[in-house]
């Protein structure tokens, strides 16, 4: 048996959705954007926002078993570097999780350059 618990539902998505088991509790964290002039401002911001849902759920990145990101016409010699380094500066430089990176021609709205998605697992 298990629960669902949706956190900051919105029209047709939930910010987290929760499911919880008797033993663990995995989240399931919607793409979260940042806001900021360049891709480095966004990405530092996008970051901070995936880590107030974890805070808020009862996790941290130590928790993240999978990311997905995307980022706005993707250069890998240039956009590559700085997502690293913003990554680095939350996970931490080991245990990063099972990740994919992929560049796309636009996201939900014209100014967002990034777009990260994850799922962790917290055990009770």
């Amino acid at each position: 048996m298990f629960k669902k618990e949706y956190i900051h539902p919105n029209a047709g998505f939930s910010q987290v959705v929760v499911v919880e088991t008797e033993n663990t509790k995995t989240l399931h964290i919607s793409g979260q954007i940042g806001i900021g002039s360049d891709l480095e401002l966004q990405t530092i911001d996008t970051f901070k926002n995936l880590e107030n849902l974890l805070t808020e759920c009862g996790a941290t990145f130590q928790d993240v078993v999978k990311m997905n990101t995307y980022i706005v016409h993707f250069n890998p010699e240039i956009d590559l570097p700085i997502y690293r380094k913003v990554r680095k500066d939350f996970l931490g430089e080991s245990n990063y999780p099972a990740s994919t990176l992929v560049g796309v021609s636009i996201l939900g709205n014209r100014d967002w350059l990034i777009e990260i998605d994850a799922v962790a697992v917290v055990q009770l």
